[in-house]
Parts: structure tokens; C-alpha cells; sequence
């Protein structure tokens, strides 16, 4: 009875894409990979990147014969829009889901073949997240503000990692892609650190990997464009990333640094902001917490490196990074209200937080390593 029950618990893990093709030209190779999934597939994206991009993706589908039509997802990957585009899967008959672009565009495309049971192709444009690896779709509001995330049957069955095509994305959506990665060695370690799940260990270990791997190589792979230790860096941003997402489940996906986020998405000025750029300022609040919560002094100095690195690559280090320097006393109680509901994942924490705590804690990610809040001027008006 044990082995049976191993057994259907190994089975209905999501670890990985069941293909992952990539490549300096990988999207131009993989005209028949992407054919057997059928004639008939439904293109799903932004409208800006879908157009950016066609030159990359059009041609393939045209030379492979493909009935294909486009939706875009708009005005977010909302209800909203996955009601549009089931309607669009059903009026084009659609055979299979292509997604094209970022992590929002990603998220649509496979939730929207989990919820008309097609198969789902990835070719994400960025760097920015591991939305093209992983069995996960976050749901927002009309508006951008997090919802929600949803639980997929499965990662995507082809994965296309070209990476001609993440080049011509600017490079903000690497840095923003690295703030992302590198939190699932701060979060992972936290919920899952004591775990002693064979799977989980190895999840964790892991994101301590991938934590080495961008400490050691971002800087260069920023200055250096298209070159070795750049594919290196989106490998780790776009795959190890996901790699650990799917090894460790939802033990090890996200913790304070991403509910930071998630209140932070409910301030529109915020939305000029990357997700992983959200995150990454969501790991230095959730360590300002360990230290002020616990007097913990490797959260310092994890901080400090953070700082630093931080500023060597162009990730935010405070509230005015993230464009909220005029941010009033209700909005960031707001935000720290939706990070610390029941439902939170801020409370995987091994200690209770409240927002005021929370609030304490996001004024306070460049202070010098103490148990005192240092005391910010918040604009109240």
C-alpha cells in the first residue's frame, strides 16, 4: 500500500515541460515539433509583442501550413479576458495554445489550455520570469491588482527557448528575471529549509544553486549581451528556475517576497514596475522582517549582499525605487493588508506577521543592520 501511494503521489508531480527546445535559432527549428500538436493553433498574446515579434514566429507556422489565428489577452490575464478567449478557442477550432511573450501573456496561454484541455507551447520574448516552464497561472484583476493563482494539470508540452529572440528584449527584463530566480533560494530555504522530503531537499539545494549561479555571472551577462555566460544567466531565469518550482511544489515556490508583491500590484503606480523587480524588493522586506521579528543575523548580512548586488545589476532597494516615494500611509497599509490576508503566503513565515510589522519592514530594506525601525518620511496626504 505504501509503494501504491508513492507511487500515484510521484505521478501527479509537474516537474517540467514534457520538450524543451533551445537555441540561438530554436523558434526557425522547430517548425514540426511544434506541428504535432496540430494545423489549428490558437496564437495567444499582447498585441505590441505579438506584432514586435511576428517576424520570428510567423514564418515558421506559414511554412509548416498552419490555420492559425490570433487573440490577445487584454486588458491582463484576467477572467475577463480568458472568457474572450475560450470563445476564440471555440470559434477557430482551435487545435492547440501557442503563447508568445512575457510571464502575464505565458500564464494566459496556459491556463487557457488547462481550461479547454488543448496542449500548450511556450516561447517566452524575456527573460523576465519561468512562466514558460512552469504548472502555474496567476490570475489578476482588469486593473493588474494579483488575484489569485491557479494550480495547472501540468507544465506545457514544448517549451521554445530562442535565444535570438530574448536579445531583442531590453535588458531590464533580464535583471527583473534574476530578482525573480534569485528569491527562490530566500523563500525556499525558509519554508522548506528543514524539510525532509527527498524532493523538497533537492528543490531547495538547488535554488541555493541558482542563487550562486546569478550572484557569480548577472554582472557579466548584463554587459555582454548574446555571449556564453548571458544564456547561462537566462537558463538559470528561464529553466533552473522552474526546475525548482516543479521539484518542490508549492513548499517551495513563494513566501513573503512574493505576497509583497501581490499587496504591491494592488497600487496602480506600481504597475509600472516589472513582477520580478517586485519580488526582488519582496526578498529584502521579508529578511528586514527576519531581522527585526527574530534578531536574526544572517538575514543581515544576507540583506547587505542583497544591497549590493542589488545595485551592481539595477534591482530596487526601496519603496522609491519602485517609483513610491509619495506613497500614502493608506496605501501602504493597503498593500500590506493584502500581502498578510489568511490566505497569504507570507504566513509559510516561521513567525506571525502583521501589516503593521510588514509595514515597519517595506520603509525599512536599506537600513543598517539592527532591530530598530529606522524611521521613514511617508507622505500621508
Amino acid at each position: 500500500m505504501l509503494m501504491n501511494q508513492a507511487s500515484t503521489s510521484l505521478l501527479s508531480l509537474s516537474i517540467a515541460p514534457a520538450r524543451v527546445v533551445r537555441g540561438d535559432k530554436a523558434l526557425a527549428q522547430s517548425g514540426e515539433a511544434i506541428a504535432q500538436y496540430g494545423n489549428r493553433p490558437l496564437i495567444v498574446g499582447g498585441e505590441e509583442s505579438l506584432t514586435t515579434n511576428a517576424s520570428y514566429w510567423k514564418p515558421i507556422l506559414e511554412k509548416q501550413g498552419m490555420e492559425y489565428a490570433i487573440a490577445f489577452y487584454s486588458p491582463d490575464c484576467s477572467e475577463a479576458s480568458l472568457a474572450t478567449l475560450r470563445e476564440a478557442v471555440t470559434t477557430h477550432q482551435a487545435t492547440s495554445i501557442i503563447g508568445i511573450g512575457g510571464g502575464k501573456a505565458l500564464d494566459t496561454a496556459k491556463l487557457l489550455a488547462h481550461q479547454c484541455h488543448l496542449p500548450v507551447i511556450t516561447i517566452p520574448t524575456s527573460a523576465a520570469t519561468c512562466a514558460a516552464w512552469t504548472a502555474l497561472s496567476n490570475i489578476y484583476s482588469d486593473e493588474g491588482a494579483f488575484l489569485y493563482d491557479v494550480s495547472l494539470a501540468r507544465c506545457p508540452d514544448l517549451l521554445i527557448l530562442d535565444y535570438s529572440l530574448i536579445e531583442t528584449a531590453p535588458t531590464r527584463t533580464l535583471v527583473a528575471g534574476i530578482g525573480d530566480a534569485i528569491a527562490k533560494w530566500y523563500e525556499a530555504s525558509v519554508s522548506s529549509g528543514n524539510s525532509t522530503s527527498t524532493l523538497i531537499i533537492a528543490a531547495v539545494q538547488q535554488a541555493r544553486v541558482l542563487r550562486d549561479i546569478l550572484f557569480q555571472k548577472s554582472v557579466e551577462a548584463i554587459k555582454q549581451p548574446g555571449s556564453d555566460v548571458w544564456r547561462e544567466v537566462v537558463d538559470a531565469t528561464v529553466l533552473l528556475a522552474g526546475v525548482i518550482g516543479g521539484l518542490g511544489g508549492a513548499q517551495c515556490r513563494t513566501v513573503a517576497a512574493h505576497a509583497v508583491h501581490n499587496g504591491l500590484t494592488h497600487i496602480a503606480t506600481t504597475h509600472k514596475s516589472l513582477h520580478g523587480e517586485k519580488v526582488a524588493f519582496g526578498i529584502l522586506v521579508q529578511l528586514r522582517l527576519e531581522e527585526m521579528l527574530l534578531g536574526n543575523q544572517l538575514a543581515v548580512t544576507a540583506r547587505q549582499q542583497l544591497l549590493k548586488f542589488y545595485g551592481e545589476i539595477g534591482l530596487p532597494q526601496t519603496l522609491e525605487d519602485l517609483g513610491l516615494g509619495n506613497i500614502t500611509l493608506a496605501e501602504l497599509q493597503a498593500a500590506a493588508e493584502i500581502a498578510c490576508n489568511p490566505d497569504s503566503d507570507i504566513h509559510r513565515l516561521p513567525f506571525e506577521v502583521v501589516p503593521q510589522q510588514l509595514m515597519a519592514a517595506m520603509v525599512s530594506t536599506s537600513a543598517l543592520g539592527d532591530r530598530n525601525l529606522v524611521e521613514k518620511n511617508i507622505n500621508i496626504g
